[in-house]
């Protein structure tokens, strides 16, 4: 059990951190201590990729990234998934399953460099028992099927392993499902494959995943499963129009039916508008002068610096992210919302005021202004999630 002492040093180490995010999101004491005495679950983080791109150390302090050891205490992160992300460009090589292998390294990696500090959770209990323990505990998220290679002996590999969740495509339509961002549907949906794989994923007690997949591949994986499928990072279409990658109301609705949750992702194009159309205006203007000069050319290279000095990245903040998060609730009720910031993954474009993994008390403070009671914040934080993962195993111990 968390001590006191420990629980107050916490506090002192988020108070620290939040010294340089502005005053308009200064949590208060209550919000950083209700961050501290329930489990806070991020279904999404990209440590993994990180750490295979540069190592570092995150059992201590680390100069970049958004998560680290220490700034995961102060913001009361003791849930997160670890993402075991493949690029798409890996998709249908087995390259993509022996990465996919290399990253789950990195994360048992982590757990041996510090028992003390972070464990390996498989199930829903074991996060439980570890939070009790003052663990960090480090359940694992596929994010992207690809590494599946269309044999489920992979699948239970990968599950032994401890991934308990499965984005079933990425930026690409795979062999498993098509993708919100390939303009080539090539299943129409799920493959035939793909609906067999969600079946059983159903039955060894994986989590299906709908973020990153077409509008018909969400709506086919939710008639295929039998149990309640996950958004591990995904926002809403109505704050980003033509952004299929975010889910509109009527999925959302669907989502509800089905028993799911959608966890919110953080990134200012996800949440914002205003980000979204910034960032198509310049990737039009980028692709206009490779078009003219060539993709070597030097005005190529120096664009992006040049563009962002000229016209500065219009940044979302907690109130953008909380708009999601209220939406969903005034659509669905408060059960299916969560918190998947994709941090780690998105560079430098997440909102003012929860710029890395110390920051979760804003967004806590922010729900407490909007009136949310205790009960229903510690909903968002995990019970949400931990609801269907539970579902997920209860289905999979019956089969």
């Amino acid at each position: 059990m968390k001590t006191l002492h420990k629980t107050a040093l916490f506090i002192a180490f988020t108070l620290a951190f939040s010294s340089s995010v502005s005053a308009a999101y200064q949590a208060s004491e209550e919000a950083t201590q209700l961050t501290q005495d329930t489990i806070l679950i991020d279904s999404h983080i990209d440590v993994p990729y990180r750490v295979n791109e540069k190592w570092v150390d995150v059992t201590k302090a680390t100069e970049d990234g958004d998560f680290d050891y220490p700034r995961a205490k102060a913001g009361g992160l003791n849930a997160p998934f670890m993402s075991i992300y493949v690029p798409a460009s890996l998709d249908d090589s087995d390259e993509s399953t022996a990465l996919a292998h290399k990253l789950i390294d990195y994360v048992e990696a982590i757990v041996g460099r510090a028992p003390d500090k972070f464990a390996i959770a498989k199930s829903v209990a074991d996060v439980k028992s570890q939070f009790e323990q003052g663990l960090i505990s480090l359940p694992m998220g596929m994010e992207n099927g690809s590494p599946i290679q269309g044999n489920l002996d992979n699948l239970k590999t990968f599950h032994e392993r401890g991934i308990r969740y499965i984005t079933l495509a990425h930026s690409q339509s795979n062999h498993i499902a098509d993708s919100s961002y390939d303009i080539r549907r090539k299943w129409k949906g799920l493959s035939p494959f793909g609906k067999t794989l969600v079946e059983e994923m159903n039955n060894i007690g994986v989590m299906v995943d709908i973020s990153h997949v077409s509008d018909k591949a969400f709506y086919q994986a939710i008639e295929v499963s039998k149990v309640p499928v996950i958004a591990s990072h995904s926002s809403l279409r109505k704050f980003t129009p033509g952004f299929e990658r975010n889910m509109d109301d009527d999925m959302i609705k669907a989502l509800g039916e089905n028993g799911g949750v959608i966890q919110i992702n953080f990134g200012s194009t996800f949440v914002s508008k205003i980000s979204q159309n910034w960032r198509n205006q310049m990737t039009a203007k980028r692709k206009a002068l490779v078009e003219k000069e060539g993709k070597d050319s030097p005005l190529v290279v120096a664009f992006d610096e040049q563009y962002i000095a000229k016209n500065p990245f219009p940044f979302a903040n907690v109130d953008t992210v909380l708009d999601h998060i209220d939406h969903v609730v005034e659509l669905i009720g408060i059960d299916h919302v969560g918190i998947g910031s994709d941090y780690d993954g998105l560079g430098d474009s997440l909102p003012e005021g929860l710029k890395d993994v110390s920051t979760y008390p804003n967004l806590v403070q922010g729900l407490m202004d909007r009136d949310y009671s205790e009960a229903d914040i510690k909903k968002i934080l995990s019970g949400n999630l931990l609801r269907v993962w539970q579902a997920v195993e209860d289905y999979a111990a019956k089969h």
